[in-house]
């Protein structure tokens, strides 16, 4: 923590959410935390973590109360590498009553938060539309990093069928774009979101949520999602891939 000049507090995270242990070892849940990277000139305070990762795995929690009333709850996610350790957690903070009557297209503001007990990154979407019949209202979503300062956008592009993204910088420059499949409800396999060069003629990455079983997929809302992108991407758009996650 010597290394950021600043002692984690346990007070003002969402959903009461636990500061984890700094050191990488075992919890009392036997999770296991990323290695705190050194501090990186010109890289948002807690994105080295994204410098040394070409992957991350998103595995929602399951609520109970929510599996058993069908009541919505803030929903939270375990950030993952490839070996298993976590690298950041997340959260979602909205109000009860935007969850449970706006479903899937609520408004919210996502905190990820890392090993250190920092907000490192706020996820920020506003109450739009996905409906292709509406072409001005469609979705959009802001990542700051750290809180306040915007590093990009991700806005949805206008398509009859194809669910189509755009990666945006701080500037709103179009950076990557994002194309996903005709039907995103497939039954026994994984879905793919692949993320394009501007010209959409290299691939760049891609964005797949995963295929969790007929049992979970029918009687829950939870999903498993994973990101891959060039180890050498900016940081920030990487920041932003992982937002564009969320939105998807």
């Amino acid at each position: 923590a010597g290394n950021y000049g600043f002692q984690a507090q346990p007070m003002g995270f969402p959903g009461g959410f636990v500061p984890p242990p700094v050191q990488s070892q075992p919890t009392m849940d036997g999770t296991i935390w990323m290695p705190i990277p050194p501090s990186i000139p010109n890289c948002p305070p807690g994105l080295e973590y994204l410098t040394q990762i070409d992957q991350i795995l998103i595995h929602q929690q399951l609520e109970v109360l929510e599996i058993v009333t069908g009541f919505e709850e803030n929903n939270k996610y375990e950030l993952k590498n490839a070996l298993g350790q976590r690298v950041y957690f997340a959260a979602e903070d909205t109000d009860c009553m935007t969850r449970n009557c706006c479903g899937p297209s609520r408004p919210f503001t996502m905190r990820i938060i890392d090993n250190l007990g920092r907000e490192v990154i706020r996820l920020h979407r506003p109450l739009r539309c996905s409906a292709c019949c509406c072409p001005c209202c469609l979705q959009e979503l802001e990542v700051q990093a750290p809180p306040g300062t915007t590093v990009g956008y991700v806005v949805q592009n206008w398509h009859v069928c194809l669910p189509k993204f755009t990666i945006q910088d701080e500037k709103r420059k179009d950076i990557l774009k994002i194309n996903g499949p005709c039907f995103v409800c497939r039954c026994c396999e994984d879905i793919h979101f692949e993320v394009m060069s501007l010209d959409e003629t290299c691939p760049v990455g891609r964005i797949s949520k995963q295929w969790t079983g007929i049992v979970r997929e029918m009687f829950t809302d939870t999903d498993n999602f994973g990101i891959s992108f060039p180890m050498d991407l900016d940081v920030k758009m990487k920041a932003v891939m992982l937002g564009a996650c969320f939105l998807i």
